[in-house]
């Protein structure tokens, strides 16, 4: 069975969006999520900010680039639904982090951290519809 096939014979929510629809999203955040992190990333390396406000950057993007693999890879629903906590708990801890020094950088995240919540709440619904 393939990957796809796997996900789209799991139970989901009625308002689970489609997979073009979850594309086009990540389609739009990637940059900016790029841009904002390869700043503070940037500046860190730089010493302009103490390079602890790029720790939960870090974690998030290891988090965010593991999702799937856990899910869709080791087909793992309730260690998926562990990372993406991990990784909408690091967007709020990034935005915290940045926002003394780089308001800008901690404002362009409200998008990633809405589209996260939302997928949060996607994931652990899955998660619990199929354990």
């Amino acid at each position: 069975m393939t990957r796809m096939e796997w996900y789209n014979a799991l139970a989901k929510p009625s308002w689970t969006p489609d997979g073009s629809t979850i594309g086009l999203i990540w389609a739009v955040l990637y940059p900016v999520i790029v841009v904002s992190f390869g700043y503070v990333f940037v500046q860190a390396v730089r010493g302009k900010v103490p390079r602890s406000v790029a720790v939960p950057f870090a974690i998030n993007l290891v988090a965010n680039l593991s999702f799937t693999p856990i899910q869709f890879g080791l087909r793992n629903l309730p260690l998926a639904a562990a990372d993406i906590l991990v990784v909408l708990g690091t967007i709020v801890w990034s935005m915290a982090a940045v926002w003394p020094h780089y308001r800008w950088a901690a404002a362009a995240q409200v998008p990633y951290l809405v589209w996260v919540g939302i997928a949060t709440v996607l994931q652990l619904s899955i998660t619990a519809a199929n354990w």
